[in-house]
C-alpha cells in the first residue's frame, strides 16, 4: 500500500509541470503585445505629429495600457512558475529582478488587483477624455465596475491583513 501511496504523491507533485505550456503561453501573449504595442506606437506617431492633445493623451493612455498588461503577463509568469512549478535558476544575474522569487500567491493576488484597477482607471481616463463618444449610461457603468474592482481590492487587502494579524499572534 505505502509504493502505491508514493507512486500518487509522486504524480501529484509532478503534475505541476503540466502548467508550463501556461506560461509558456503567456509567453507568446507578451510577444503579440509588442506587436500590438508596435502598432499602436506606429499610430501615435501620426497623431504625436498632427492630433489634438486629448488625441495625444488618450494614445499614450493606450501605449501605457500595453505596458502594463505585459508587465502584469511577465509577473504572472514568474511569480506563478517559482510558486508552483520550479525555482528559476538564473545563476548570479545582476538583472534578476529583486521581488522575484519573493512574490507569494497572496502578493500575485494584491499585484494582479492593483493593476486590474490601473488598467481600468486608464480606460475611465480615456472615456472621460472622449465624453461624446460615449453615453451616460456607459460611463456609469465603467465607474461602476472600476468601484467594483476597487471595492473587491480592498476586500482583497483586508482579508489579507486580517490573515496576517492571526498568523502573528
Amino acid at each position: 500500500m505505502r509504493k502505491v501511496e508514493h507512486f500518487i504523491e509522486v504524480l501529484i507533485f509532478n503534475s505541476r509541470w503540466m502548467l508550463v505550456p501556461f506560461y509558456l503561453g503567456l509567453v507568446v501573449s507578451i510577444a503579440l503585445l509588442l506587436i500590438k504595442f508596435t502598432k499602436e506606437f506606429v499610430g501615435f506617431i501620426s497623431i504625436a505629429l498632427s492630433g489634438s492633445g486629448s488625441d495625444v493623451i488618450i494614445s499614450v493612455l493606450t501605449l501605457i495600457d500595453v505596458v502594463m498588461i505585459a508587465n502584469l503577463l511577465l509577473i504572472i509568469i514568474f511569480a506563478g512558475y517559482e510558486n508552483f512549478v520550479s525555482k528559476i535558476d538564473t545563476g548570479d544575474s545582476e538583472d534578476r529582478p529583486n521581488w522575484m522569487g519573493h512574490v507569494t500567491f497572496s502578493d500575485l493576488k494584491m499585484k494582479l488587483i492593483g493593476s486590474i484597477i490601473a488598467i481600468s482607471a486608464i480606460e475611465l481616463l480615456k472615456a472621460f477624455l472622449s465624453l461624446e463618444n460615449y453615453t451616460n449610461e456607459h460611463l456609469a457603468w465603467q465607474v461602476g465596475i472600476h468601484m467594483t474592482f476597487v471595492v473587491s481590492a480592498l476586500l482583497f487587502a483586508l482579508t489579507d491583513w486580517l490573515s496576517a494579524s492571526k498568523k502573528r499572534k
